[in-house]
């Protein structure tokens, strides 16, 4: 068969092959940058393999999630700034199997587009890779589709997978939460990755705002652009030499669906959280976006974190010490925002909202 022939072919049909290949080149010099000794095989194959190190491990049992970083993609390609992103994906990843107690070991990503664009892809795949590095944890491969006529010309999707390893009797499924428990705040960036949708809409459609501009009536000097791009923390490295520690009974993240989805998943039968509203100070960036677009403070709760991006549930006997250890994130101290009460499983919420000063 004509090689040459049929490529030009495939390019006609909107494929071009030899710019995935220029693309890929570097992608696989980017993976190969994360690799352990775990890993056993080189980028290309069919298949990653890796061998984990299960020494000192009563029971080892692998946890696995999958996610992506929705329509922040859309404000990283209006900044024609696609850095970022691919570390947010892993951060996000990383942080739904810490809070079963995991760590990373090796992760996949998958990257779709309608017109491939070989710098773009290893723009997003570096930021992949630095994510992976940040977490000691291999990029064992992945998936690069171009498929014009799905997506539009400029579009990208974004998907990570993620394996990790934690020994059973340091699972955390809920099963520790008891009535009286602390809940402590760790602190977030910003969006992280979930709620861009709603944002998108009120800055630029409702407020007629720019990349460039700042949010009206704020004292933060960030850009709108950099306040949306700004990153989906790991609390990885905060809280891993915690994650035995006896007095920790749970975590979950705060992403989409917010406290009101998000708590109840770790919360046993029989019990509820009572989170007090005015514990925390909400950033401005919610504020502009709850009053210019008219967002009520209950769908606030379940589609936005609020500055608060994981929720550490703790015994109560010991929360002071134990919280006060827990390092500063993003130069914010953790904050206690309320307790597991008796209940129906849900999120009761108590006060209002606290303005940023």
């Amino acid at each position: 068969m004509n090689t040459p022939t049929q490529n030009s072919a495939y390019q006609a049909a909107g494929v071009d092959i030899d710019a995935q290949e220029r693309g890929l080149a570097e992608v696989k010099r980017l993976a190969k940058s994360t690799f352990t000794t775990a890993v056993l095989s080189e980028i290309g194959l069919f298949g990653g393999l890796y061998r984990p190190d299960l020494r000192g491990m009563v029971e080892p049992v692998l946890v696995a999630s999958a996610d992506g970083v929705g329509t922040k993609l859309r404000v990283a390609e209006m900044a024609n700034d696609f850095s970022t992103v691919g570390r947010d994906l892993v951060n996000h990843c990383v942080n739904d199997i810490l809070v079963q107690g995991a760590s990373p070991i090796f992760f996949l990503d998958y990257v779709g587009a309608g017109v491939l664009d070989p710098d773009k892809l290893i723009e997003l795949v570096r930021g992949v890779a630095a994510g992976c590095r940040d977490h000691g944890c291999a990029l064992l491969g992945g998936e690069t589709a171009e498929m014009p006529g799905f997506y539009r010309p400029g579009d990208y999707e974004l998907v990570g997978f993620v394996v990790g390893l934690v020994d059973r009797p340091k699972i955390l499924d809920g099963s520790r939460v008891r009535v009286g428990d602390r809940l402590l705040g760790l602190p977030s960036a910003g969006l992280h990755t979930n709620g861009y949708s709603l944002a998108r809409r009120v800055l630029f459609d409702t407020l007629g705002l720019r990349l460039g501009d700042r949010l009206p009536g704020s004292s933060d000097t960030r850009s709108v652009g950099e306040l949306l791009l700004a990153p989906h923390l790991s609390y990885y490295q905060v809280l891993q030499p915690y994650l035995g520690h006896p007095g920790l009974h749970a975590l979950a993240h705060i992403t989409g669906g917010g406290f009101t989805d998000n708590l109840p998943r770790v919360l046993p039968e029989g019990t509820a959280a009572r989170v007090e509203l005015g514990s925390w100070r909400v950033p401005e960036l919610f504020r502009v976006l709850a009053e210019a677009g008219g967002v009520e403070a209950e769908e606030q709760l379940r589609v936005f974190n609020l500055g608060i991006g994981m929720v550490v549930v703790l015994d109560p006997a010991g929360a002071e010490s134990l919280a006060a250890a827990i390092p500063d994130v993003e130069g914010k101290r953790p904050v206690f925002l309320g307790e597991v009460i008796p209940g129906d499983g849900r999120v009761h919420y108590h006060g209002h909202l606290s303005k940023a000063p």
